[in-house]
């Protein structure tokens, strides 16, 4: 039987939207009357609440990045004038830059879907390795934890030593942190003599706030009986997305909207295509609208047979400055990263160039794999391309072996715009 957090996650997609369209209209008539900021941009824009009906109108206030954050907030301190300063704030988390940060109460499930769905239940002890500290980490992720019914060891900064003590000691049986923590921890008791798949009843992690490689997920879960999954958020707005065991694809959460857009204008771009993830986080403490992370990534909107009717992340494809646009599309290295490795034995570059008005995409390929049909090869390696990067290739050009390096640039773009 499958279990979720609340009815909310399996809503028709109409009632999420026409409960969005509400709650995005709602705090926005808040922040209006309270957040000194949202009324200045507002009137400076010649907009009243009114005009902002729903997610669709959204798109008339402008994006806020991180570095802007800084700014609003280093010349209306603490909280840039986005807040509603008669709110009552149970705690405030300060970031690099620095940044503010007012939590928004016990109300907020914070975290709580991405445990839920990854499995994690009363009787289950886990081992939080994150940060007790100024910033959100520690604290957030182990309110999660306690929303699902789980046991937290608050485990934190402790040696790798401590920690794999505390692991075998009182029998912990889920992690969350880092993979690359992870791996040192299982590699540091095998240091210590123990054999980490035998030893231990770790059987569940969760990850944030770093990539999971593949190659890495297949370790955890073939070498050692891990059960991993994935989580995705940014300390301003909190979680934004999270895997379910079906692990194709992350759920937004119930609280925030997000939209995927071009960074250079923030208009959301077609359905599928990659964009910066911009995010709202619902509420009506802190009046961040439309905050800009940074990251890229594309909409799947096909159901998922998790029963869980939200639209999904297709993971994290890179950093917005990482990215090069090619026929109004975006292209980013860890797309070119993900195709490269459905081919074994290449190596893959792409080449943009300008001709007649026109880009053109070029993939260079070093069959590195001598064996390899190029008649077979070519069709196949066109139509993923199409399915991972979504612009189509120009040119596909079979490279001298050994002519692409392990450390070549992956997206070369000659474009002269003169």
């Amino acid at each position: 039987m499958k279990t979720y957090y609340d009815e909310q996650e399996t809503r028709s997609r109409d009632e999420r939207e026409e409960s969005m369209n509400r709650d995005i209209a709602e705090m926005v008539r808040l922040g209006y009357e309270r957040s000194s900021t949202v009324k200045k941009t507002m009137d400076g824009l010649g907009m009243k609440p009114s005009d902002i009906q729903g997610t669709r109108d959204l798109v008339n206030l402008p994006v806020i990045s991180r570095e802007q954050l800084v700014e609003l907030q280093a010349i209306t301190p603490p909280f840039g004038g986005l807040d509603d300063p008669g709110a009552e704030i149970e705690r405030i988390f300060i970031s690099p830059g620095p940044v503010y940060e007012p939590h928004l109460g016990s109300h907020d499930p914070l975290w709580a879907r991405g445990y839920q769905a990854a499995g994690f239940t009363k009787g289950d002890v886990v081992i939080n390795t994150f940060s007790y500290h100024m910033v959100a980490a520690g604290l957030t992720f182990h309110g999660g934890l306690t929303r699902v019914g789980a046991t937290v060891v608050p485990s934190g900064a402790s040696s790798t030593q401590q920690q794999v003590q505390l692991i075998r000691d009182l029998g912990v049986t889920g992690y969350t942190g880092t993979p690359s923590f992870l791996m040192a921890l299982i590699e540091k008791a095998s240091e210590m003599g123990h054999d980490f798949a035998k030893d231990f009843t770790l059987r569940r992690a969760s990850f944030v706030a770093e990539p999971l490689q593949p190659s890495l997920r297949k370790r955890f879960e073939e070498e050692f009986g891990i059960d991993t999954y994935q989580m995705y958020g940014a300390t301003e707005v909190g979680d934004i997305a999270y895997e379910c065991g079906e692990k194709s694809g992350w759920h937004l959460c119930e609280e925030v909207f997000v939209e995927i857009v071009d960074p250079v204008t923030g208009t959301p771009v077609q359905p599928g295509e990659l964009g910066e993830v911009v995010v709202t986080r619902l509420n009506s403490i802190f009046f961040l609208f439309r905050f800009g992370t940074g990251d890229l990534s594309r909409i799947i909107e096909e159901p998922c047979p998790c029963g869980r009717t939200a639209l999904r992340l297709d993971g994290i494809a890179g950093r917005v400055g990482d990215a090069v646009k090619v026929r109004g599309l975006f292209v980013a290295p860890s797309q070119v990263g993900n195709l490269a490795a459905q081919f074994p034995g290449i190596a893959l570059q792409l080449l943009i160039e300008r001709q007649a008005h026109r880009d053109i995409l070029t993939a260079r390929i070093d069959l590195r794999d001598t064996m390899i049909d190029r008649g077979e090869f070519l069709p196949r390696f066109e139509r993923i391309f199409q399915e991972v990067c979504t612009v189509k290739v120009d040119k596909v050009v079979f490279t001298e072996p050994g002519s692409i390096p392990d450390d070549a640039k992956v997206l070369q773009d000659t474009r002269e715009w003169k």
